[in-house]
């Protein structure tokens, strides 16, 4: 039985940080950084372009064509990574609508 809670990212799900979340560069380290309470995620460069898309203002089929367009990548391939990212992230509450 699904989790009727449970946030479905697909292409019109537009998303933004959870309140307690923060994504910023992170001096010390040198690389982009998600902080959460008692979390530290080190995202890879392809998972930083995605998150720097995520601002609450576009959807994924806004964030997917974007990214199509910059890596001149096949659009099903693309939306397959991003929504599988976002909904792990969503998942875990560091995403929400």
């Amino acid at each position: 039985m699904a989790n009727p809670e449970r946030l479905v990212v697909e292409g019109a799900t537009v998303l933004r940080f959870s309140p307690h979340v923060k994504f910023r560069f992170d001096e010390t380290r040198q690389r982009w950084v998600v902080l959460a309470p008692e979390r530290l995620l080190l995202p890879d460069e392809l998972s930083v372009e995605i998150l720097q898309k995520v601002d609450g203002k576009h959807s994924v089929d806004d964030i997917v064509d974007g990214l199509a367009a910059k890596f001149e990548a096949p659009r099903a391939e693309i939306f397959a990574d991003v929504a599988t990212l976002l909904q792990d992230l969503a998942d875990k509450g560091t995403l929400t609508r």
